[in-house]
C-alpha cells in the first residue's frame, strides 16, 4: 500500500512538472536561409528581443546565420506579425542544432548577444533629398536609433551612444563637390547656408574646420570602444579630412580662399585609420574626392558584371568577420554611390578586407580596429538601387525583404551585442 501512495504523488508530482520542464527546452529558432520570409525584419525581432534585457545566439554559417532565442509566445505572435518565418524546437532538436554548430569539422560556431547597443545617424538637419539606406532599413526591421549632427557630436553626446551611422557625408567642408552640377540648386545652397551657419556658431571660420573637429571627434569615440559604420561618401572623405588637416585641398568657391597647389606633398596618413597612400582630386568641378575610389572603373565593367563576393572567414576562431558577412548568398549585386569602393592598394595593412569584386582589387566592404572600437566602410549608397540619383523616390524595402546587401548593414547593428569573451578567441 505504502508503494501505491508513493507511486500515485510521483505520477501527481510529475503531471505538474513535466510541462513545465518540456516548455523550457523549448527554442524558437529563425533560420536565415533563402527560404525565409523576410530576413531583415528577422533582425528587428532579434534587437528588440535584447533590447527587452533578453539574450540571442546567432548561429554562425547555420542556414544563413540563423538566430536562436528561448521560447515565449510573445516572440513568436510577433514573428507572425512581422511576417518572419521561424520554427520551433524540443530539446532533442536543440541538442542536434549546437552539437552540428560546434562540431570542429563544421565553419559554424555560436556568438550569444547580450548587451543591445544604442544606435544613433549622422544626420544633417536639413534632410537631404536623396535617401540614407541605413535609416530605411532601421525603420523597416523597427529598430529604434536616434539622430544627431555636427553640434550633439562636438558637445559630447556620442557618449551616450555605442554604434554610430554615417553615410553620404562629405566631410571635406566641399559638400560633395556637386558646384559643377547642382552649385545653383535650391538645396545645394541650402545645404551650404546650413553648414556654414552651423560652423560660426560653434567658433569655426571654414566648414572644412568644422568637419574636421567632427571628424577627430568620431575618432576619439573609436578609440574609446564606439562602433563606426560608414557607406557612400563617408567612408573615403572621414580619412580625407584627417589626411589633409595640415593642408587646404578646399577650393575658394567651398570656402572662400584658393586650395593649397601642394596639398597632396602635405597629406598626412599617419592620421587616418583605414587608407593610405591615396592622392586628393584638387579639381572642383570635378566629382570625385581622390584616386581612391573605383566608381569609373565599375562604371567601364556595367552594371551586369558588378557583383562582389564576401570572403569566407572562420566562425570558431575570426568571429567578427564572420559576423558581419553572415549571409543568405556569398555574391552579392553591386551598387553605386559616391564612393561605391575602394582600391585595395591604398588599404592599410591591417584593415579586413570583407568583400570585393572577384577577378578585380576592388574592394566593397571592410572592417578594422582602432583603439578600444571598431569602424566598418562598406561602399555604395543604396543596396537595392544601382545607381541613385539626386532627386530619385526612396526604395521601399517591402519590395526587397531578402536584401543580402542591406543584411550586411544590419549584421553591424547586431554585432556590438556580442559577448565580449567569445570576441577575444
Amino acid at each position: 500500500m505504502n508503494n501505491y501512495i508513493i507511486k500515485f504523488f510521483s505520477l501527481i508530482f510529475l503531471s505538474f512538472i513535466l510541462p513545465g520542464y518540456a516548455a523550457s527546452q523549448v527554442k524558437l529558432l529563425i533560420p536565415m536561409e533563402p527560404d525565409q520570409t523576410n530576413h531583415l525584419r528577422a533582425y528587428g525581432i532579434a534587437y528588440r528581443h535584447l533590447l527587452s534585457g533578453k539574450e540571442v545566439d546567432w548561429l554562425l554559417n547555420y542556414r544563413g546565420g540563423s538566430f536562436m532565442f528561448n521560447y515565449s509566445g510573445r516572440l513568436e505572435e510577433e514573428c507572425k506579425a512581422k511576417g518572419v518565418s521561424f520554427e520551433l524546437l524540443n530539446g532533442t532538436q536543440t541538442a542536434q542544432v549546437y552539437a552540428e554548430v560546434k562540431d570542429e569539422k563544421n565553419n559554424m560556431d555560436v556568438v550569444r548577444l547580450e548587451k543591445v547597443a544604442k544606435i544613433a545617424v549622422y544626420v544633417p538637419p536639413n534632410a537631404l533629398p536623396w535617401d540614407d539606406a541605413v535609416q530605411l532599413v532601421l525603420e523597416y526591421a523597427e529598430i529604434p536609433y536616434e539622430k544627431l549632427w555636427d553640434e550633439e557630436v562636438l558637445s559630447g553626446k556620442l557618449k551616450g551612444f555605442d554604434w554610430l551611422h554615417l553615410h553620404h557625408e562629405d566631410f571635406t567642408g566641399q559638400y560633395g563637390k556637386f558646384f559643377a552640377t547642382y552649385g545653383t540648386s535650391p538645396w545645394y545652397l541650402a545645404q551650404k547656408e546650413i553648414n556654414e551657419e552651423m560652423a560660426a556658431k560653434l567658433g569655426f571660420s571654414k566648414v572644412s574646420k568644422l568637419k574636421l573637429a567632427v571628424v577627430k571627434k568620431l575618432k576619439e569615440y573609436i578609440a574609446n570602444g564606439g562602433f563606426l559604420f560608414t557607406m557612400c561618401s563617408a567612408t573615403d572623405t572621414y580619412d580625407i579630412a584627417l589626411a589633409s588637416q595640415y593642408t587646404d585641398i578646399c577650393e575658394s568657391m567651398y570656402d572662400g580662399d584658393p586650395a593649397d597647389p601642394l596639398a597632396n606633398t602635405k597629406l598626412d596618413f599617419s592620421e587616418c585609420i583605414a587608407f593610405e597612400n591615396f592622392q586628393v582630386d584638387m579639381n572642383p568641378y570635378v566629382y570625385e574626392y581622390s584616386n581612391l575610389d573605383v566608381t569609373n572603373e565599375l562604371i567601364n565593367l556595367g552594371q551586369f558584371n558588378d557583383n562582389f563576393k564576401l570572403v569566407e572567414f572562420s566562425a570558431k576562431f575570426d568571429p567578427v568577420p564572420s559576423m558581419l558577412t553572415q549571409d543568405h548568398t556569398s555574391l552579392i549585386s553591386g551598387f553605386m554611390g559616391q564612393t561605391t569602393g575602394f582600391k585595395k592598394q591604398y588599404l592599410k595593412k591591417e584593415v579586413r578586407v570583407l568583400a570585393m569584386n572577384e577577378g578585380t582589387e576592388y574592394v566593397r566592404y571592410v572592417h578594422g580596429n582602432y583603439g578600444k572600437g571598431t569602424f566598418t566602410f562598406y561602399g555604395g549608397h543604396d543596396p537595392e538601387d544601382y545607381q541613385h540619383a539626386v532627386g530619385d523616390p526612396k526604395t521601399e524595402l517591402d519590395n526587397y525583404p531578402h536584401s543580402p546587401g542591406y543584411r550586411l548593414i544590419l549584421n553591424n547593428v547586431l554585432f556590438p551585442a556580442a559577448k565580449k569573451k567569445k570576441l577575444k578567441t
